[in-house]
């Protein structure tokens, strides 16, 4: 998502010369087309992510709109406060983009695994929230998004090559993207994961299995009605995500249904604790936590399964 996010921030500064990208030392072989495109309008920070949210929020008060560029981790936490002091608080169009959440930068080690990013931002009303599911929907956010007057923050994947056919890259604020519709149980998933949890969607089908299946885009604010829908109708929700159960998606599921009169049961699919004795790759990692695509299908089977 990390191309798409740039081919399409190329073509907003070409018609919008408020645009400014700021990095922290990092986006090389990525940050390249734009930097060559406005090498004016480009801040390479060095490794000072809150100077360089600092610097952004001057920006945007002098009518600027800075797009500031880092790793998920480093994004969300290193800078929060000044996140929190500046462009919240004073209300302006700071883009947070964070990229590679959960094990995406896997053998980098904990320090690069962005888990608790979402429930950081999650936990203010005043920044916006979104978690594209591929590169196509990437491109809607963005289109959508970048001019609103407020901060937000842009969780992204690092693979521009996975697709979701049925999404077809749409997008629509405080909505859910619904792709499959089935019966008695309702999957949410958000993020890249969602690769995951469509093949294992796919092969419920195969075995005759139809489940509700959607993607969860926007994160703050909350499409509160499209979940209490859903919740009202369904036995079981099921909310999968590379973040810790807790303060991401399923917990902002839970807020939802925990205000309802409803007989629906939420399972929410995160990870309990992270592996600090453990390394790996992606795939390994989410196995680790039954995040894995044939973990996901097991566990939507036996709620199938129950009477």
């Amino acid at each position: 998502m990390r191309k798409t996010f740039i081919d399409e921030l190329i073509k907003i500064a070409e018609v919008d010369e408020r645009i400014v990208l700021l990095t922290g030392d990092l986006g090389f072989m990525v940050l390249e087309p734009f930097i060559e495109a406005f090498p004016q309008r480009y801040i390479n920070m060095g490794v000072a992510e809150q100077n360089m949210m600092g610097v952004a929020t001057g920006l945007a008060e002098a009518g600027f709109i800075p797009f500031v560029y880092s790793i998920a981790t480093f994004a969300s936490m290193r800078a929060y406060e000044f996140i929190r002091n500046g462009p919240v608080l004073h209300g302006l169009p700071v883009r947070v983009v964070g990229v590679g959440g959960g094990y995406e930068y896997s053998l980098a080690g904990p320090t690069h695994h962005g888990l608790e990013d979402v429930g950081i931002m999650r936990t203010n009303p005043d920044i916006a929230v979104f978690a594209p599911a591929d590169a196509a929907q990437t491109r809607t956010v963005i289109q959508k998004t970048w001019d609103q007057p407020t901060p937000i923050y842009y969780r992204l994947g690092k693979n521009d090559n996975d697709h979701l056919p049925a999404l077809n890259g749409s997008f629509d604020l405080e909505r859910i993207n619904i792709l499959q519709k089935g019966a008695r149980v309702a999957v949410l998933t958000t993020g890249s994961i969602a690769i995951n949890v469509d093949t294992a969607v796919k092969e419920l089908a195969e075995l005759g299995e139809q489940v509700t299946f959607a993607v969860v885009p926007t994160l703050n604010p909350a499409p509160e009605a499209d979940i209490a829908a859903l919740a009202a109708t369904h036995q079981h929700i099921v909310t999968i995500e590379e973040h810790y159960a807790q303060g991401g998606l399923g917990s902002m599921v839970a807020e939802i249904v925990a205000g309802m009169s409803t007989a629906c049961k939420l399972h929410r699919c995160g990870l309990q604790s992270q592996l600090h004795k453990s390394l790996g790759s992606r795939d390994y990692l989410l196995a680790q936590h039954k995040l894995d695509k044939q973990s996901i299908t097991d566990k939507l089977l036996a709620l199938l399964a129950e009477k």
